[in-house]
């Protein structure tokens, strides 16, 4: 079991009920360069935090670090008052097994910046495949004896039903059957938001979703987004559509370096910022 010692303080924060998410302190290295240097956020429940900054600033990393794709070199994350990827012993913190950090992955959704929709499945396919998979998973774990063969269909209709109307909700109800060859790159897109709601989440994390996109289909998958915070989906946003952030956003973060160097709200920071390399970069952007 791999053993991290935390430095500073020990122990579990005081709870909150509606803070979603915490980090405290989060380092991360890749060999000698250090990306993450002490990264602190709170997001609470419902709320939009939009990250902003440059490339290499460190910004999709921290997102990987939230639901352990990443494995932090020091510092904790929660969510959800869950500790991530680690179990707490006194001051020192011991590796979960894979095992145990799927389950956690599973109330943590990720829309990346590429689809990675299985090419040879349908749209329909590529949104069940998870829930499916968790389903088999699960009878395994409890060596369940044979049940009735209607059962089980029943039980896939009801996950293909589902991935149904979460694809009708995010606009392609008419390209249930469609291949992602044969979809824009906005589609595949609303199809992998569909694929990460399916295992109905806690938390949404989106690492530069319109990025990859033609500038026509952006406003397609931003308008799902939308309707998403509208719902009280909790979300971090890894993004430079800043129109986003200062409509939708609860909260804004710019980091660079690997550092956090303002946050606060996104219509304040964006109109009067008060660091200058936020100030720099804004006017780059804006």
């Amino acid at each position: 079991m791999t053993e991290l010692v935390i430095p500073g303080q020990a122990g579990a924060p005081e709870a909150e009920s509606d803070l979603m998410v915490r980090a405290e302190q989060v380092h991360k290295s890749f060999g000698s360069i250090e990306v993450l240097k002490g990264i602190d956020l709170e997001v609470r429940t419902g709320q939009v935090c939009c990250l902003l900054g440059p490339s290499g600033s460190g910004k999709s990393t921290f997102l990987r670090c939230i639901n352990h794709l990443e494995k932090i070199n020091a510092g904790r994350i929660w969510v959800d008052g869950e500790l991530i990827g680690y179990r707490q012993r006194g001051d020192k913190l011991y590796e979960m097994r894979e095992k145990e950090v799927a389950a956690q992955r599973r109330a943590i959704g990720m829309v990346f910046q590429r689809f990675n929709l299985f090419p040879h499945k349908t749209a329909l396919e590529n949104v069940t495949e998870a829930p499916l998979l968790v389903r088999r998973e699960k009878r395994a774990e409890v060596r369940e004896q044979a049940a009735p063969l209607l059962g089980r269909r029943e039980k896939r209709a009801e996950v293909r039903e589902r991935a149904a109307a979460l694809l009708e909700r995010v606009g392609l109800g008419d390209r249930l059957h469609s291949y992602p060859s044969q979809l824009s790159g906005g589609q595949q897109q609303r199809v992998a938001i569909a694929r990460a709601l399916a295992m109905q989440p806690k938390l949404m994390l989106f690492d530069e979703p319109t990025s990859a996109l033609d500038p026509e289909l952006v406003g397609e998958v931003l308008d799902v987004m939308k309707d998403l915070a509208r719902e009280g989906m909790t979300m971090i946003v890894v993004t430079h559509e800043i129109g986003f952030a200062r409509e939708v956003g609860d909260s804004l973060v710019f980091m660079d370096g690997g550092v956090v160097v303002e946050q606060g709200n996104p219509r304040e920071v964006i109109a009067a910022p008060q660091h200058e390399r936020t100030k720099a970069f804004l006017a780059k952007v804006l």
